[in-house]
């Protein structure tokens, strides 16, 4: 139920509801400090729903995708391109990439990085050995409601069997406290926002 296979050049065209950005917003500002004058990059902007999202909260964000999804942001390869810092880096990357986006994106945000991937990301021997083991995340917040992501648009309505959660790396976190594991409480039905989300 947690496999949603894409080949390793996919888009991974699965556009993030809004509502789930703005939970780690909500949620997570207690332990992350989100402060709107800091400046925030969405490398994997696809349509626009996230960056969209993180402009009600940062007063600067950049938006880019390595693909043209009609939404007007520049045609840029996070993992190749060159690239100014940032404060934060919050994106969706593509599974198969998440690693190589995560790793690219602490080189270039000066505060932290935050994506949201499947809970299944944080299995895997290899992925401990060449990321958790050296660069855990300082926070997990797993949504306890499924956070559904179907594949190019976005439904408000749409279910899932699929677990998200949001690895955070907040780089002033002290790396000898062990990652923190913080619950996002039902809140899906509160943070759509019927005006905003369907631009």
């Amino acid at each position: 139920m947690q496999r949603r296979h894409e080949d390793k050049d996919s888009l991974d065209d699965f556009p993030t509801p809004p509502w789930a950005t703005r939970a780690l917003m909500k949620y997570g500002n207690d332990y992350l400090d989100f402060w709107p004058l800091y400046t925030c990059r969405e490398p994997a902007a696809n349509r626009g729903y996230m960056a969209r999202t993180l402009k009600e909260y940062f007063s600067v964000v950049e938006a880019s995708d390595i693909h043209d999804y009609g939404a007007g942001y520049p045609i840029k390869d996070f993992l190749h391109d060159d690239f100014d810092n940032v404060d934060w880096t919050i994106t969706n990357p593509p599974f198969v990439l998440a690693k190589d986006f995560i790793d690219r994106a602490l080189d270039t945000s000066d505060v932290g990085v935050a994506v949201i991937l499947r809970i299944a990301f944080l299995e895997g021997k290899k992925r401990y050995l060449e990321l958790f083991k050296d660069r855990p995340p300082s926070h997990v917040f797993q949504f306890v409601e499924r956070v559904p992501m179907v594949k190019g648009k976005y439904d408000p309505d749409a279910s899932s069997a699929t677990a998200y959660a949001w690895f955070v790396w907040r780089k002033d976190y002290k790396l000898l406290e062990d990652t923190k594991l913080v619950w996002i409480p039902p809140c899906r039905d509160g943070l759509i926002n019927k005006e905003k989300d369907f631009v």
